[in-house]
């Protein structure tokens, strides 16, 4: 399980990879918004794929949480993680309010998902490379 869970957390530098070449286009913060996201699950699922052997097909941030935090300890800053978990629909798809639920994402929040998706990629790949 170890060698999926090491692919999952590769495809997570990718979104962390598109993020660090997007994070200064202020028209594309909600492309930020929807890889931070992206790594933030991928991570979370390699951890659970490793614990586990199986892959939910679920995208909600804050059950996959729920499932590792009963298997490892992370640091979450949890409002952040609400935040992008919030933003995941709303950064793919326009809505009747715009791309966001509160119109267009700031570039400073979009660098604090950066942040903490980072964060738990970085944590996450401490973990694995425990094993």
């Amino acid at each position: 399980m170890k060698k999926l869970a090491e692919e999952w957390l590769k495809f997570a530098e990718k979104d962390l990879l598109t993020i660090e070449k997007l994070l200064d286009e202020i028209e594309l913060t909600n492309i930020v918004a929807f890889h931070s996201h992206q790594c933030v699950e991928k991570a979370f699922k390699a951890i659970i794929v490793l614990k586990t052997g199986s892959i939910p097909k679920i995208h909600n941030l804050l059950k996959l949480y729920g499932t590792v935090r009963n298997h490892v300890s992370i640091q979450i800053e949890m409002q952040i993680l609400e935040e992008i978990n919030e933003t995941y629909i709303d950064a793919r798809y326009p809505s009747d309010l715009g791309l966001m639920p509160y119109g267009s994402i700031s570039s400073l929040k979009v660098n604090e998902f950066y942040q903490e998706s980072k964060s738990i990629h970085d944590q996450v790949l401490s973990i694995i490379n425990a094993r």
